[in-house]
C-alpha cells in the first residue's frame, strides 16, 4: 500500500545518488509505489549490495557502470539506457549532494569551491538538461532535487556549500518558469540536518531526535512526484524536522 492516492505504476524515474542515505530511501519509497526505477551512482558496484531487494526484483535497471552525474556524456548514456529499458521517462529524482565545512572565504581553497559547486549544482544542471527534452516531448513529467536549508542564507565557514545549494534553488525556479506551460513540475526540497550514521558520528552530542530521517524526506519527494502535487511548481519545500 502506498501513502498517496495515485501510485507510480507504469511510470519510470531516474534516481541519482542511489547508494546514498537519501538515495536509498527515495528508491525504496518509489519502488514500494510500483515505479520503474533507473538507479545511478558513482559507485555502481555498490548498488546491488545497498539495494538488494530492488536488484533481485528484476523490475528495475541498476546502472552497471559508474556514472559521474557532472559528466553530460555519462549521464546522457544513462538516459538513453533508461528509455530503452522502460520506453519512457516520467521523472528525475536528484539525491546527489555533499557537504564540506571549510575555512573562511579568504582562506578558501578553490578546489573546495569547485567540489561543492560541481557536486551540488552542476550535477542538477547536467541531469536536468539531459532529461528535460524527453519530458517536453512527452508533455509531462516531474523533477525533484535536493537542495538544503543552508541554501537560503549564507553561512560562515561553509560558503561553497551554501552557494551551491542556493544555486539548486535558483535553477529549480528557472526551469519551472521555462516549463510552466507544460505538464512538467520542477521542485526541490530543503532538508535541515539529515539523520544519517555519518552525521551522528560527526555530531555525537546533538539532539538526534530533532533531525530528519531520510525516509521522511523521501516521502516529500514522492508527494512532489505524484499527481497530488500537480499545482506545485518552482517550490523549495522546507523539511527541517524539529531543528
Amino acid at each position: 500500500m502506498t501513502d498517496f492516492a495515485n501510485d507510480f505504476t507504469d511510470r519510470a524515474f531516474i534516481v541519482t545518488g542511489a547508494t546514498g542515505n537519501l538515495g536509498q530511501a527515495v528508491a525504496r519509497i518509489f519502488a514500494a509505489a510500483n515505479a520503474n526505477l533507473t538507479l545511478v551512482d558513482i559507485a555502481a558496484d555498490r548498488l546491488p549490495e545497498t539495494l538488494p531487494e530492488l536488484a533481485a526484483s528484476g523490475t528495475h535497471f541498476l546502472s552497471p557502470d559508474s556514472v559521474d552525474v557532472t559528466d553530460p556524456d555519462a549521464f546522457g548514456a544513462v538516459v538513453q539506457a533508461s528509455i530503452e529499458r522502460f520506453g519512457r521517462i516520467d521523472g528525475l529524482l536528484n539525491t546527489v549532494g555533499g557537504f564540506r565545512m571549510g575555512p573562511a572565504v579568504h582562506e578558501l581553497d578553490l578546489d573546495d569551491w569547485d567540489l561543492m559547486l560541481n557536486l551540488n549544482a552542476r550535477s542538477v544542471l547536467v541531469t536536468c538538461r539531459a532529461v528535460l527534452p524527453h519530458l517536453l516531448e512527452a508533455g509531462r513529467g516531474r523533477i525533484v532535487s535536493v537542495a538544503a536549508r543552508s541554501g537560503l542564507t549564507g553561512y560562515g565557514w561553509m560558503a561553497p556549500y551554501s552557494v551551491s545549494k542556493s544555486a539548486v534553488i535558483r535553477l529549480t525556479e528557472a526551469i519551472a518558469e521555462e516549463v510552466k506551460d507544460s505538464e512538467i513540475n520542477v521542485n526541490c526540497v530543503l532538508p535541515g540536518t539529515i539523520d544519517t550514521p555519518q552525521n551522528r558520528t560527526d555530531m555525537p552530542k546533538a539532539d538526534h531526535a530533532k533531525w530528519v530521517p531520510p525516509e521522511q524526506i523521501a516521502r516529500v519527494f514522492a508527494f512532489l512526484a505524484s499527481d497530488a502535487a500537480a499545482a506545485i511548481n518552482g517550490a523549495a519545500i522546507p523539511v527541517y524536522g524539529r531543528s
